[in-house]
């Protein structure tokens, strides 16, 4: 048998239309077929009209789990506490220390209310109030994933969610007890084997076991995203997830095998993951194309891996690392690992990346799981304009507004001449009605 080789597609900042080829080569457009949104949208109308009805119906079909009842679809605090007992010390510990570190990061994310006072007495300022109930969407079917969980719960918990519901696609028992284990850590309420469309209908719209939450995050398939774009305005949502991805910009210093692993890390998700590299050596890229071909038939997921980079993987060679930056920017990486020599000069350049790791020795892979900092990131080039999951996606602001009665003067003239420009009589009129005929007193 031959080993697997692969030939990474390069593309050079010099050209003139290198901004057109990376974008062609990225692929990002969100095409779903109407197929598939005709099949979610008949999944969310069964669940919205037939509760747990349908939610049986679909688990049992999609899922093959054979529940009889939403009671062999549910998890309680006890077994997920048992679950988080029964597991291997070294499983245990490294479930812990992720947790801790995941909760000391996200601590220093909550925001506080506050408000300042005019010199007229009026104050102004904002509340910060955490959402009563959330839903935590954990990805499943083809593997468990404890670290998502942890990514998703703890940010909420620490943002004083006053109840954390999670769905997963894994049955209770054997390898799925992480998943139930690292719920017991995160502090979730509540966890249904449930997975799919369905199961983004059941938390947006409540049935007679699952309730209704205020918002709906994590990632999923195809299915799970659509129908989260789908219900959106009914609940809230985090982000719409797309395939994962990586850039790195090295400056070809860091051993090549280290940055081999690190592409294949990412790549090992699924065909559709995107790994990029983008260097200033055309010496370090061969280097690490040579390391990729030589390392691949090592990897376990080596049929996926090799699919993945040789359909959707890239090499970038720029002139500088200004340059290299500005394709980085183009990219809006979900993860970006700056494995130079002095990143934060490079980080300055820097303006789209969900998560930035900094240096030869922050590996992605550390992020996905402890190094602190959620991995549920903006995908797809979001990272324009969507930011990683924290605790400030579980808080909500309320605005403060409180005039004395010489601030209400002063604002009144000016509100109801913009509101008479917007010929709304009645905003001027409410605004005026409330002109303090001794503008000097605030009593």
């Amino acid at each position: 048998m031959t080993n697997p080789s692969i030939t990474i597609k390069q593309l050079f900042t010099i050209d003139a239309d290198f901004e057109q080829q990376l974008v062609d080569l990225l692929q990002r457009e969100l095409l779903v077929a109407d197929e598939v949104s005709s099949v979610v949208r008949e999944i969310l109308s069964a669940v919205r009209s037939d509760g747990d009805k349908a939610l049986l119906n679909y688990t049992n079909k999609f899922d093959g789990f054979g529940a009889e009842s939403m009671v062999d679809l549910s998890v309680t605090q006890q077994q997920m506490s048992e679950a988080l007992e029964s597991l291997p010390g070294e499983q245990r510990q490294a479930l812990m220390h992720a947790a801790e570190r995941i909760r000391c990061y996200h601590e220093k994310q909550k925001q506080s209310s506050w408000h300042f006072e005019e010199s007229d007495g009026s104050v102004y300022g904002q509340k910060v109030s955490p959402l009563d109930r959330v839903g935590v969407y954990v990805p499943g079917g083809k593997a468990n994933y404890p670290s998502s969980v942890l990514m998703l719960a703890i940010p909420a918990q620490v943002a004083g969610v006053k109840e954390i519901i999670a769905t997963v696609p894994t049955q209770y028992g054997g390898d799925g007890d992480l998943v139930f284990a690292a719920a017991s850590l995160a502090g979730v309420d509540r966890v249904f084997t449930v997975g799919g469309a369905q199961a983004v209908g059941a938390m947006a719209y409540g049935t007679e076991t699952i309730p209704r939450v205020d918002k709906i995050t994590g990632p999923g398939n195809i299915y799970v995203t659509v129908a989260k774009k789908q219900v959106y305005g009914e609940v809230g949502i985090d982000m719409l997830a797309g395939p994962s991805e990586l850039t790195i910009i090295c400056d070809g210093k860091t051993n090549p095998d280290w940055i081999a692993m690190d592409l294949f890390s990412q790549a090992e998700h699924d065909e559709q993951a995107q790994s990029i590299l983008i260097s200033t050596s055309a010496d370090f890229l061969a280097q690490v194309q040579s390391s990729i071909n030589r390392l691949l038939p090592e990897m376990e997921r080596r049929n996926i891996i090799q699919t993945s980079l040789k359909n959707r993987g890239i090499f970038v060679l720029a002139e500088d690392m200004e340059k290299a930056a500005v394709a980085s920017n183009l990219i809006a990486p979900e993860h970006l690992e700056l494995s130079v020599e002095d990143p934060d000069a490079v980080l300055a350049y820097i303006d789209n990346a969900g998560a930035i790791f900094m240096g030869r020795y922050s590996a992605e892979a550390l992020g996905d799981y402890c190094a602190g900092p959620s991995h549920v990131l903006p995908t797809s080039g979001t990272a324009r304009f969507f930011s990683a999951l924290g605790v400030y996606d579980f808080q909500k602001r309320s605005s403060i507004i409180n005039c004395s009665p010489a601030g209400a003067s002063i604002l009144a003239v000016t509100a109801a001449e913009l509101a008479r420009n917007e010929h709304l009589q009645a905003h001027a009129l409410s605004a005026e009605c409330r002109l303090d005929p001794n503008p000097e007193s605030n009593d």
